[in-house]
C-alpha cells in the first residue's frame, strides 16, 4: 500500500496540507464538468436501449466486476438480452473493439474479457458512445446494455446508476483525490439511483435513507487450474504444502481474507498494482503453488507454469437487484 493509500485511510497532518491545493483543483475541475453535463454546454448521446451504469466514486476494487457478472447471469435468466460495454482499462485499443474470451488483455483490459467469457457481447472504447453504437450494430437484438464502470463518464447518458460501495472500507476520510480517496464528493450519492454495500458495513457509513440499498457478499468459488481450467482442486489438496497468494486487483485483501475463509493459509501474500501486466518473473519459483484471482489468471495464461491456481468468487445480492432493475424500467416505459 503506497503512503498516498495509508494517509486516506489514516491521514496525515502534513500530507493533507500539501495535498489540500490539489483537491481544490481536482474538486473545481469535476465540478465544472458536471455543469457542463448538467447545464447542456456539453451533450450527453442516449443510445436506442436503456443503459445502466455500475459504478463507484471510491477508487480502487469496490466489486464492480463481480456484480455485474452476477446481474448479466440473473437478466439472462429472466430472458433479456445483454451486452457490456467498458472502457476496458489497461488495454491498448484506441477504437470500440469487441472483446472475445480468448481476446489479449493487453488490447482489451483484464476485467472486459471475464464479461465476455459469461457469454454475452461485450465493446471497450474510452468513448463510451461509440463503444455502445458499436456493440448495437454487430448485436441489434441486445435488449439493455450495463457499464462496468462508467459513472463519471456523463457523454453516456443512462437511463439507471447504481453505486457499489465497499463496506468495511466505506470512503476513508472522505475527501476527494488526490487527498482523499472518492472521485466525487458524498452528495453525488444523492442523484443515483440505487446502492449496493459489498459485505458488512464495518464502522459509520452515511447513505441516503431514500435510496434502495442491495447487500452483496462474495461467495469463494471451487479452485482450478490456470492451465486446465477443468482442473478442480478441493482447499483440502493444498493442505502441507507451500501456497503463494497473489493478486493484482483494487482491494488484494480481500481476496487473501476469501482463501482463509475456505480454510487456504498462504505462506507469503504477494501485492501487484492493479492491471498489473504479469510477467514469469513476476511468480515465486520456490512455492507449490501459486493462488490468484480470476481477473489475474486472464494474463496468466501465456505462462508455462503448471502451479498457478484460482480461486474465483460469485457475487449474491438481497433482494433481487437484476428483477428492481426490470421493474424500474417497465415502470419508466409506462410512464
Amino acid at each position: 500500500m503506497s503512503l498516498i493509500e495509508r494517509h486516506w485511510q489514516q491521514p496525515r497532518l502534513w500530507l493533507t496540507v500539501l495535498l489540500t491545493p490539489l483537491e481544490w483543483l481536482f474538486a473545481a475541475l469535476a465540478a465544472l464538468r458536471r455543469a457542463a453535463f448538467r447545464y447542456g454546454w456539453l451533450a450527453s448521446e442516449r443510445l436506442p436501449v436503456p443503459v445502466v451504469v455500475i459504478g463507484n466514486i471510491h477508487v480502487g476494487g469496490v466489486g464492480k466486476t463481480p456484480l455485474t457478472l452476477a446481474l448479466l447471469h440473473s437478466l439472462r435468466q429472466q430472458g433479456v438480452r445483454v451486452g457490456v460495454i467498458s472502457r476496458g482499462y489497461g488495454g491498448q485499443h484506441r477504437q470500440p473493439t469487441a472483446v472475445l474470451p480468448d481476446s489479449d488483455p493487453a488490447q482489451v483490459g483484464d476485467e472486459p474479457i471475464l464479461l465476455a467469457a459469461a457469454g454475452v457481447p461485450v465493446f471497450v472504447g474510452r468513448d463510451r458512445v461509440a463503444a455502445g453504437r458499436a456493440l448495437l450494430a454487430a448485436h441489434p437484438d441486445v435488449q439493455l446494455i450495463l457499464t462496468d464502470d462508467g459513472l463519471q463518464h456523463y457523454r453516456l447518458a443512462r437511463d439507471l446508476e447504481v453505486v457499489v460501495v465497499d463496506g468495511a472500507r466505506g470512503f476513508g476520510q472522505r475527501h476527494l483525490l488526490p487527498n482523499g480517496p472518492l472521485r466525487e464528493p458524498l452528495r453525488r450519492l444523492q442523484q443515483v439511483d440505487a446502492l449496493v454495500i459489498n459485505g458488512r458495513q464495518q464502522g459509520r457509513v452515511s447513505l441516503p435513507a431514500h435510496l434502495p440499498c442491495f447487500a452483496m457478499s462474495l461467495a469463494p468459488g471451487a479452485l482450478y487450474a490456470v492451465a486446465e481450467p477443468g482442473r478442480l482442486a478441493a482447499a483440502a489438496d493444498f493442505a502441507g504444502r507451500k501456497v503463494v497468494a497473489l493478486a493484482g486487483i483494487g482491494n488484494p485483501w480481500r481476496f487473501f481474507a476469501s482463501l482463509r475463509e475456505v480454510g487456504i493459509v498462504a505462506e507469503r501474500e504477494l501485492v501487484f498494482p492493479d492491471h498489473h501486466v504479469f510477467t514469469q518473473a513476476d511468480l515465486p519459483t520456490d512455492a507449490d503453488a501459486v493462488i490468484m484471482t480470476s481477473k489475474d489468471a486472464v494474463k496468466m495464461r501465456h505462462l508455462n507454469h503448471d502451479k498457478l491456481w484460482v480461486l474465483p468468487v460469485e457475487a449474491h445480492l438481497e433482494p433481487d437487484l437484476a428483477a428492481w432493475i426490470l421493474a424500474r424500467q417497465k415502470a419508466m416505459n409506462g410512464r
